[in-house]
């Protein structure tokens, strides 16, 4: 009997220290699940992967479930609908979706791009490019209303060219078909991101003449938004999201193309490593990630600008309304 108490008492004792030591294992293996849905799969992204694969999320305790919703719409119906924690698209579709009133306003709080992605591309090699070969051309553009688009109309008019009565303007094709329209025949001009432009100038698809990034100034291009309801609900997720990015956009600054590239690959498995090293030094040397999550009041009042200039702008509405730098300022700090 007294045997068969000491044993109790033993595995008593036995189980009060291994519950605890069980239960701090599983605390600090416990990671947030966050819902993220991107806008397009493009080396524009760049620093959104690193955070991936270099574990910054994960050191955040955060594990991201990335899905590629194509198109803002597409992206912002995900998020609105709650198919989404975390949209990554275009700062205009928040203007667009405050504009119709919503209760629970989406609320830009990181940066990740401050240059427009894309780059002008024509059918046929052309040695001395300038913006006036335009003119009387096919060009095939983005979705109306969409940043790309709006920024690209801006470009035109920088240079003298009215998007309306210059050239014939095409923007009725889907955002995923757009570079096979042009791969197929349509247009002698296209606005496209990369990868896509470089492999194009690589299969002899087409030929890369200039960039609407270094022609539009900086703006909030690309910005993680969110419900205002998220927002608060979740606000120490939000604030691990946003360290987390910033680790990778320091990252991104400091390593060079080659390595980069190498990081990312898993999501490009169809591009080469080499195309991969020229996009990304391509976009690195025109300023294109943002080194820092922080929207500023200049480039929203571009970006608003720029909606206002292509006639897409509802109304203005002020930086303090849809943007939250609380995240991004202490992640940059």
């Amino acid at each position: 009997m007294k045997k068969w108490r000491k044993a109790v008492v033993a595995f008593l004792l036995l189980s009060m220290l291994v519950i605890p030591l069980g239960a701090c294992g599983s605390k600090d293996e416990e990671t947030t699940k966050v819902r993220v849905a991107e806008v397009t799969r493009s080396l524009f992204y760049t620093p959104q992967y690193v955070a991936i694969e270099k574990g910054f999320f994960k050191d955040e305790g955060l594990s991201i479930d990335l899905k590629t919703t194509a198109g803002g719409d597409k992206t912002m119906t995900a998020l609105l609908t709650d198919g989404a924690d975390i949209a990554l698209v275009g700062s205009e579709t928040s203007i667009y979706v405050q504009s119709q009133g919503s209760k629970d306003p989406v609320i830009n709080f990181a940066q990740l791009t401050q240059t427009d992605g894309t780059f002008l591309v024509s059918r046929e090699k052309i040695d001395n490019f300038n913006w006036e070969m335009l003119k009387d051309s096919t060009f095939l553009g983005q979705r109306k209303g969409g940043m790309p688009q709006m920024a690209g109309e801006y470009v035109l008019k920088k240079h003298n060219i009215d998007p309306k009565t210059d050239l014939t303007l095409i923007q009725n094709i889907d955002f995923a078909n757009i570079a096979t329209a042009f791969a197929s025949g349509t247009g002698d001009f296209v606005q496209l991101f990369e990868p896509t432009a470089s492999v194009f100038e690589e299969e002899g698809k087409g030929h890369i003449v200039a960039s609407f990034g270094t022609e539009s100034g900086h703006l909030p291009y690309t910005v993680y938004m969110a419900k205002t309801s998220y927002l608060k609900e979740d606000q120490e997720t939000v604030a691990k999201f946003t360290r987390a990015l910033q680790k990778a956009q320091d990252w991104v600054q400091e390593n060079e193309a080659a390595q980069i590239a190498k990081v990312i690959q898993p999501y490009f498995e169809d591009t080469n490593v080499k195309t991969m090293e020229t996009v990304i030094n391509r976009y690195k040397e025109q300023g294109s990630f943002a080194t820092d999550p922080i929207l500023d009041e200049e480039e929203w009042n571009n970006l608003q600008n720029i909606m206002d200039e292509a006639g897409e702008l509802p109304s203005r509405i002020s930086h303090d309304e849809l943007v939250n730098t609380d995240f991004a300022e202490k992640a940059a700090n």
